[in-house]
């Protein structure tokens, strides 16, 4: 038989499709199932955007376009982000791409070489892993430690981790799955940190905008950082666009025209006719963007409520993204599960309520001894919440 590439080996993948493909199982043989477990949203795209798609078609927009995407985006985008972060950006700055997940493989093939180190957090999206290891780097995870209101990074970790080979971190602000958000005195220190050690930055900003309160910062925005930043921005959470697969990254000038020869050489271009709707998206009304943030704050608030009457269980409210990250450990004790997949897999067939574990967002580090499990909120109704909850608490309650 042919071989296959030895880097294959080094792939990952987002393990929480296959809790998904569990749940269509179970919900096939006609059981309820209550989907917690995948961040997409169940709130259709906006009329008005899905209207400048179809009118893009019926234009003709349906061939090829320029690789880096169209002046009109990039300029919307450039216009739209920076007046967002108080930083000046020109179109050149921007690389629209076919959504957000392109922009951590991009940067990596632009700024690191096979053998060299990039940090990046854990958990945390699995994709950061699954691409510096694929690509031939080293990955070194850091962690983020349990407050009061979430969590934070552990500097002293990222401090420690930092080598004479380490190229880059991933820093993800308003982090997928844990909610975490950064101080300012954090996201001050992760900048000190690059600044001191020349460390490029992937400034992974998939939820800026998916907050209820307080108002988002970006690490760009500080001194010396502009210069050796990438932002990762996509239409998928703000707009309910993740089937439309649009994004970009914001780029220092020499790292954009290198992303932009990337586009050319990997998909030639995103979508033509829906770079149109993106235009509409970041110029047309912003009123559905409210709209869907209020009923994601309603959703939040139930799943909060109902997450910490639970005995044994507890979780922070987070004032952004649309994930909870409760500590599950003292239930998981009492009921006499000791890994986190056996007591995930008993709650689906025996309340239908399906949701993501820690596993699935890296792996776990020496010494981490507590049990968590991540509740989505963006694809699942009220109603439903407080149902498949309410099922939760009466099985963990009477076991």
């Amino acid at each position: 038989m042919q071989q296959l590439a030895h880097r294959l080996e080094r792939l990952g993948t987002e393990t929480a499709f296959s809790v998904a493909q569990a749940a269509a199982a179970w919900k096939a043989k006609g059981n309820l199932v209550f989907p917690f477990h995948l961040g997409d949203i169940n709130i259709p795209t906006a009329p008005h955007i899905v209207e400048a798609m179809n009118r893009a078609i019926a234009d003709g927009y349906t061939g090829y376009c320029p690789g880096p995407g169209i002046p009109q985006l990039r300029e919307a985008l450039a216009e739209d982000l920076g007046t967002r972060r108080g930083i000046e950006f020109s179109p050149d700055n921007v690389v629209v791409m076919t959504g957000g997940k392109p922009v951590i493989t991009k940067f990596l093939q632009a700024v690191m070489n096979p053998g060299q180190e990039v940090l990046y957090p854990n958990p945390g999206f699995p994709i950061y892993e699954s691409q510096i290891e694929y690509l031939g780097g080293t990955a070194v995870p850091y962690s983020y430690v349990p407050t009061s209101t979430g969590f934070a990074i552990d500097i002293d970790q990222v401090r420690a981790s930092i080598t004479p080979n380490t190229v880059a971190i991933i820093y993800n602000d308003l982090q997928n799955p844990i909610s975490a958000e950064s101080t300012a005195a954090e996201r001050a220190a992760i900048a000190q940190l690059a600044q001191e050690h020349d460390l490029w930055v992937l400034s992974d900003e998939a939820y800026f905008e998916t907050r209820y309160e307080g108002v988002s910062s970006s690490i760009a925005s500080l001194p010396g950082m502009a210069e050796r930043t990438v932002i990762l921005y996509t239409f998928s959470k703000k707009f309910a666009m993740t089937g439309s697969r649009l994004g970009c990254a914001v780029a220092p000038i020499e790292i954009a025209r290198i992303l932009s020869t990337l586009n050319t050489n990997d998909e030639s271009c995103t979508t033509h006719y829906v770079q149109w709707a993106g235009i509409e998206a970041l110029r047309g009304t912003q009123e559905p963007v409210q709209q869907m943030l209020d009923i994601l704050r309603v959703r939040r608030d139930a799943a909060c409520q109902l997450v910490n009457d639970i005995a044994g269980m507890h979780v922070a409210v987070p004032q952004s993204t649309f994930y909870l990250f409760p500590d599950v450990t003292e239930v998981m004790q009492r009921m006499g599960y000791n890994a986190v997949g056996d007591f995930a897999s008993a709650a689906l067939y025996e309340t239908g309520v399906s949701f993501c574990t820690r596993e699935h967002f890296g792996r776990r580090q020496p010494g981490e001894e507590r049990q968590y499990i991540r509740l989505a909120y963006s694809g699942i109704d009220v109603a439903d919440i407080n149902d498949g909850l309410g099922r939760l608490r009466k099985w963990i309650e009477t076991a």
